[in-house]
């Protein structure tokens, strides 16, 4: 019986540790993450996703818009994407059926696809 307490103490005190360990590499180097955490990033991932499925629609919007080319020009003339963005916005390429407002991280994107082909040439 006196065998058996003076183990116990050690024994505790090595699972306590070992799962502290355990956990320490876990969340380290070993990818685990909170509910919180993966739900941030889940958020972020289907924000994005939506942003890239948006995109296209903002282009058709931009292509439909009658004084097209002089707008367009306008925005290429823009240095700083701040304001490529607000102009995207303010055109009404970035406002979809059903809102009042424009969404800025479809327009942020739109901007960038429209002036990309600029830089390209």
């Amino acid at each position: 019986m006196q065998v058996q307490r003076a183990w116990m103490k050690p024994g505790v005190s090595g699972a306590v540790i070992g799962s502290i360990l355990t956990m320490i590499v876990g969340f380290s180097w070993g990818g685990w993450t909170t509910s919180s955490t993966a739900n941030q990033v889940a958020t972020q991932r289907a924000d994005a996703a939506v942003t890239t499925a948006f995109v296209p629609v903002c282009l058709a919007q931009e292509k439909v818009d009658a004084p097209k080319g002089k707008k367009l020009g306008e925005l290429k003339a823009i240095t700083a994407s701040y304001e490529q963005t607000d102009f995207v916005m303010k055109a009404g390429w970035a406002t979809f059926p059903g809102k009042a407002d424009p969404n800025r991280d479809v327009a942020e994107a739109c901007a960038s696809a429209l002036v990309k082909p600029a830089a390209a040439k």
